[in-house]
């Protein structure tokens, strides 16, 4: 069984000593940052720089170490838990007075780190029926759907569903169609995986990812163009393909994926066109709003070019608008076994080392060979989905979808990514109750 940051039994002895023996890029990198709160000194901000890419330090105008010594008198802290996933590591720390907090990192391409954020722990209850799981998810101005599905050869059976056939609003899980697309395009012949993509103005998107921060005229191979796109959920590498494929492959691809509206998808948006309408102009969103899809085919014609809008210029949601990509949790499960299936027909395995470079949770792999993840938001949008197979060839589909007006409802994942750690390490998944 596999405890995830703010379960009941994520204090582990050993925590340290696992840490300290990881000598992977991560791990040291975790291990440093964990130094970096205990340490008799602050560090200087030109002692920094060497560890995170030059974006991270460019947010703190003022200096990181500033931020440090606000960590820092915090109290001295002990790890109590470390998890490591892929690009991504969890922390659990204590402190002197008892109270727990999570320090977590992402690395990006290069083995730096992108993400150090120190806050209070996110306790995610126990999900042992699935009245819990309901429990967790039932929370005020929040709308919620789930989805829980098992494939055994021929026969299909749901395990849970509340609300799954409501569109809904799923963020950067629309990069799944993109990968679809792109699988089709290999298998025919129309593209290859050595192909080459090329970062310009116009394609310049904002992160997550970092492709963002490329040269102009960097040429990506497409194969390294989709590992970002769904392992690092990079929006620019997402639109790089989208161009690479052009937006009616895309749009096929939706058709072809089982999705139930496909007009919910058209025109497909590429992530640089969410932002520059969403928290651009507020013309451009009046113009979104009041036009069909011709109108809006136009405006994405008409806003074509470098990218206007700062990171710092999101805040209210915008999915009401339609302003993003709307999907059923059954959509979301649809798609994501005909990815898997893409992955069976691809000789070349590029396509299932893709779809499971990042499995999003600690993943039990003896109980579970192949684990696909994807995850997605946006202001007052957060879902994540999983496909897990297991030794026998059986698959459990997970969905878990949450949008608010107000992105404070939401926050910033932790406790939806852990509400679905908990139900992929219950006995939930090896029953057939409903």
């Amino acid at each position: 069984m596999i405890d995830l940051p703010g379960s009941d039994a994520s204090v582990r002895p050993n925590a340290q000593a696992v840490l300290d023996a990881d000598d992977t890029t991560l791990g040291r990198r975790t291990h440093w940052a964990v130094e970096l709160l205990t340490t008799p000194e602050t560090p200087r901000d030109e002692d920094l720089s060497g560890n995170f890419v030059p974006a991270f330090l460019a947010r703190h105008p003022q200096g990181f170490a500033a931020t440090l010594e606000q960590w820092r008198g915090q109290g001295r802290f002990t790890v109590t838990d470390y998890q490591p996933v892929a690009h991504k590591s969890w922390v659990t720390l204590e402190g002197p007075t008892g109270s727990r907090s999570t320090l977590s990192l992402t690395l990006d391409s290069t083995g730096l780190i992108r993400v150090l954020h120190l806050g209070p722990e996110v306790v995610t209850p126990p999900v042992r029926a699935w009245s819990d799981l309901a429990r967790a998810l039932e929370q005020p101005g929040v709308t919620w759907s789930a989805l829980v599905t098992r494939t055994d050869g021929g026969s299909a059976e749901t395990l849970y569903a509340k609300d799954a056939d409501r569109p809904m609003p799923n963020g950067s899980s629309y990069k799944l169609y993109l990968m679809r697309a792109l699988a089709e395009a290999v298998a025919t012949g129309a593209v290859r995986w050595d192909d080459e993509v090329t970062v310009t103005p116009a394609l310049r998107s904002l992160p997550t990812g970092d492709m963002q921060e490329l040269p102009d005229g960097t040429r990506v191979p497409v194969r390294e163009t989709a590992y970002k796109m769904i392992a690092m959920s990079d929006n620019t590498a997402a639109d790089l393909i989208q161009d690479l494929l052009g937006r009616d492959a895309v749009e096929r691809a939706v058709v072809d994926g089982g999705h139930s509206d496909p007009a919910l998808l058209r025109p497909f948006l590429t992530s640089h066109e969410v932002f520059e309408i969403g928290w651009g102009a507020s013309e451009l969103r009046a113009g979104w709003a009041a036009s069909d899809e011709a109108g809006r085919r136009r405006l994405l014609e008409r806003i074509a070019g470098p990218i206007t809008v700062r990171g710092s210029d999101l805040g209210p949601t915008v999915h009401q608008l339609g302003l993003d990509w709307h999907m059923s949790a059954w959509d979301v499960a649809r798609v994501l076994g005909a990815l898997v299936e893409d992955g069976v027909r691809d000789a070349s395995g590029v396509v299932n080392a893709v779809l499971t470079a990042y499995p999003g949770v600690p993943i039990d792999s003896a109980r579970w060979p192949r684990a696909v993840f994807k995850g997605g938001s946006c202001p007052g949008v957060m879902m994540f989905c999983w496909l897990l197979e297991d030794a026998g060839g059986v698959r459990y589909t997970i969905v878990l979808q949450q949008c608010a007006d107000d992105q404070k409802l939401i926050g910033d994942g932790q406790f939806l990514r852990g509400v679905g750690g908990r139900v992929i390490e219950s006995s939930l998944l090896s029953g057939t109750s409903r």
